[in-house]
């Protein structure tokens, strides 16, 4: 099946870095892009805010790090709370969650492959994250037909005006 045309974002949230990985226009191609410092005054979201105007991106994919067995904890109430701020900046935008599980991994044993070292790999691992959340969305959009993930709809009136 045909992906839906249109730039996505993928977004691996930290608690120190954010790593950011961009789709082609046929979400075909997936490329690492850019790690953000996480910053609790908004400037890593500011700055995701400003790459999807800047790419014209239709959807934002962020990594929902869940327990081996499928639980939720810490990591993914940070992703999901990083999100939640994210569509309330991006109201027209998709913003949505889909499993990461292993995606580090994943990230680490290519960049592995590929012969950096751990230094190296430290600079870049969050984005190659991205890339392969991203990646992993557009083949199960591939494969269903349907856009991935658990979209992050609307946003209560409370929450639109508070801090998470």
């Amino acid at each position: 099946m045909i992906v839906r045309a249109g730039i996505r974002l993928g977004v691996d949230v930290g608690s120190v870095r954010v790593g950011v990985a961009r789709s082609d226009q046929a979400g075909v191609l997936v490329l690492p892009l850019e790690t953000v410092p996480r910053d609790r005054r908004g400037q890593d979201l500011r700055r995701i805010v400003a790459l999807v105007r800047e790419y014209e991106a239709i959807e934002v994919v962020i990594g929902l790090p869940l327990h081996l067995a499928g639980g939720e904890g810490e990591s993914a109430r940070m992703a999901r709370s990083f999100g939640r701020a994210l569509k309330r900046r991006l109201p027209k935008t998709r913003v949505c969650l889909v499993d990461e599980r292993l995606s580090s991994n994943q990230a680490h044993g290519r960049l592995t492959e590929a012969g950096l070292s751990q230094a190296q790999q430290r600079m870049i691992v969050d984005q190659v994250a991205a890339q392969v959340i991203l990646e992993q969305a557009l083949a199960s959009e591939r494969a269903t037909g349907l856009p991935p993930g658990e979209p992050i709809e609307k946003v209560s009136p409370d929450e639109r005006n508070g801090s998470e």
